[in-house]
């Protein structure tokens, strides 16, 4: 799963798109995550986002109304570990292995 803003920094002149999460490795039976993921289902393993950190990082968009686009893909492998991949090194592994995948675009602008 991949979770990122194509809209960074500014939606009207986007520079970058940037990376907010990224998962891989979840198992078939998954069919969900929890609010405030605490503990990831068994087997799923974290790669890097833009902050440099694994886990997820909630949208914080400096301005304007951002689109968060969440990818699912469903793969004919197991990958092995990637030792917290970023997004490239993420989707070059799932080359040539995915079967299917599934998007939901969400947007978020800050409260003013």
């Amino acid at each position: 799963m991949i979770v990122d803003d194509p809209d960074a920094p500014d939606p009207a002149a986007p520079r970058m798109t940037w990376v907010h999460w990224l998962l891989y490795n979840l198992p078939v039976t998954t069919s969900g995550l929890p609010e405030a993921v605490q503990s990831l289902p068994a087997g799923t393993l974290d790669g890097l986002n833009d902050w440099q950190r694994a886990g997820y990082g909630g949208p914080c968009p400096p301005i304007g109304r951002h689109r968060y686009f969440h990818k699912l893909y469903a793969l004919d492998v197991v990958l092995p570990d990637l030792k917290r991949p970023n997004k490239n090194f993420l989707e070059q592994a799932m080359k040539g292995h995915i079967l299917a995948e599934a998007q939901l675009v969400g947007t978020y602008q800050k409260g003013r």
